[in-house]
């Protein structure tokens, strides 16, 4: 039997990205087993229309919530989860080591979480794109805060990945003088980061370590009015002092230093994401309709019917006495 899919319009600040977009709807088969949140597609310029002429179900939120697999672009952050029944497939970012709240409410509910990021396809995140974005977005806002123009900031930058390039594109582009730091050279980072002006954390952060890259400590020997912009934006992990901000109200100081944590850039630019994202969910919505998730998509399931499967998130858990089911 065909399981439902709904598309719910998430409710973190700011966030304007969708899952889904009536452009791809043409490789789509299971149109009817489709709900979509009316008002779904405005802020990325469809209309409900748009949808309607493939066939899928625009409904009030509740009928989208009723669904047997929910999608939400900023899953680990929803609010609905106190509003549907127990035994729901949830489909989005879902972060679940980080999102202690979150995790919990889904193994109490009895959930099965498909966690975007972690999809890959031959070795390849499938939206590495979005990583570049977030890595671009956040130079492009948070340079706004350390009064400089990039061309007269030396920055250094953390983390060589997706996230690290995008954000390396910007800046170079805009004429800043930037170091990079990949894994190996954290050690190098930690003893010359008090020369730069910007600090950009871009690392993939492994959640099961206990120390950190940059302590409360380490600010007082910061240039006054340095800038840390943290794109991977772990609360309190590789840095001391970070907690996730809002594009609304992207910063705040410690010490003297202004940080800047926004957790979802992408988001101001979500045209452009929206494209990406939905390009690469039309072609799982017939198997995921169909129960028989493409062997890429296996490992993704990062919590089954509320039992968690992923050993990194049961031993984040463990290690800070939170709730493992």
């Amino acid at each position: 039997m065909l399981r439902s899919i709904g598309f719910v319009i998430s409710h973190k600040n700011n966030e304007q990205r969708r899952a889904l977009l009536p452009d791809d709807l043409a490789h789509v088969r299971h149109h009817r087993k489709l709900y979509i949140e009316a008002g779904y597609g405005e802020t990325v310029g469809y209309t409900d229309r748009d949808y309607k002429e493939y066939g899928v179900n625009v409904v009030p939120r509740e009928e989208a919530l009723a669904c047997d697999i929910i999608t939400d672009v900023k899953l680990g952050d929803a609010d609905f989860l106190g509003e549907i029944g127990r035994g729901k497939t949830l489909f989005g970012w879902a972060h679940a080591v980080q999102m202690t709240d979150f995790t919990e409410a889904c193994i109490r509910g009895g959930h099965t979480v498909i966690a975007w990021e972690e999809i890959y396809e031959d070795g390849r995140y499938i939206f590495y794109r979005n990583r570049e974005v977030a890595g671009e977005a956040a130079i492009l806002q948070g340079f706004r805060y350390c009064g400089r123009m990039p061309y007269d900031a030396s920055v250094a930058i953390l983390g060589n990945g997706q996230t690290a390039k995008g954000a390396l594109r910007i800046l170079h582009g805009l004429g800043a003088k930037v170091d990079v730091y990949g894994r190996k050279f954290e050690h190098l980072f930690r003893k010359k980061m008090f020369e730069y002006d910007v600090l950009v954390n871009c690392v993939m952060w492994d959640t099961s370590r206990t120390d950190r890259v940059i302590y409360r400590e380490d600010l007082k020997k910061m240039k006054p009015g340095t800038l840390i912009i943290d794109v991977t934006c772990n609360q309190s992990l590789e840095i001391e002092t970070s907690r996730p901000t809002t594009i609304d109200d992207p910063v705040y100081e410690v010490n003297g230093v202004i940080h800047y944590a926004v957790d979802n850039t992408p988001a101001m630019y979500p045209k452009t994401v929206s494209k990406l994202l939905s390009a690469g969910i039309a072609k799982l919505i017939d198997p995921l309709a169909e129960g028989k998730l493409p062997a890429h998509v296996k490992p993704a399931v990062v919590i089954r019917n509320g039992k968690i499967m992923r050993e990194e998130i049961l031993q984040f858990r463990q290690a800070r006495g939170l709730y493992c089911g």
